[in-house]
């Protein structure tokens, strides 16, 4: 985002816990959640920290989208309307059961005694089959349907909604549950991939871990 705007950035890295894969303690010297993304911003003379991802992509897109190349939906269009959905439907929506199936997985494969391990992937595989996988393929194919003959979201133009539902479907992709039943969404994907400003973020900040 902070790329597509063309602003001048500084990022600052924090690890996670190796065993709880949880922010550090340090984060919560920025924020008392300890998560992140998080951003700082002193462009208008007093520090101002925005969290949430979708917080973050509408203060960016309030305060500096104007002379960019990102669509800004006029205030009470359809466009609007769809361009605040897929903002929370990122985070709300899809991310949830996503983090369960990762959860789950892990489950399946944390380190227990012998006897109790069967139970365990047992548990996993059923919460799984019947309730995680399903809403996860519900999402997917609604997805699918709502990129059919469109480039972005919104259509040929690429918005900050693009770039909050990047991540997950990203994530996707690489947990192998984009296949070819989703040609749309393995399309949409690499054409984020493809943008310059995704690529020089990659630059400035490194490749990240789906997780």
């Amino acid at each position: 985002m902070l790329e597509e705007l063309n602003l001048e950035y500084e990022i600052i890295h924090y690890e996670r816990d190796v065993k709880t894969l949880q922010g550090p303690a340090s984060l919560r010297e920025v924020h008392p959640l300890g998560k992140s993304p998080a951003i700082t911003d002193d462009g208008s003379g007093e520090q101002i920290l925005i969290v949430e991802s979708g917080a973050i992509i509408e203060y960016l897109m309030q305060t500096y989208g104007k002379n960019s190349s990102l669509i800004t939906p006029k205030t009470g269009s359809k466009e609007e309307r769809d361009y605040r959905y897929w903002l929370h439907f990122s985070e709300g929506s899809l991310m949830p059961p996503l983090l369960l199936r990762l959860i789950f997985h892990r489950v399946k494969k944390a380190p227990v005694p012998f006897f109790v391990k069967p139970i365990a992937k047992a548990i996993a595989n059923k919460v799984l089959s019947d309730f995680v996988n399903p809403n996860v393929q519900c999402l997917l194919d609604f997805i699918e349907a709502s990129l059919e003959g469109k480039q972005w979201l919104l259509g040929d133009k690429l918005s900050g909604a693009d770039i909050q539902m990047s991540y997950p479907l990203e994530a996707s992709v690489a947990s192998g549950l984009i296949d070819d039943h989703y040609p749309d969404i393995q399309s949409y994907v690499e054409r984020i991939h493809q943008q310059p400003a995704y690529q020089s973020a990659l630059l400035k900040g490194g490749k990240y871990d789906y997780i």
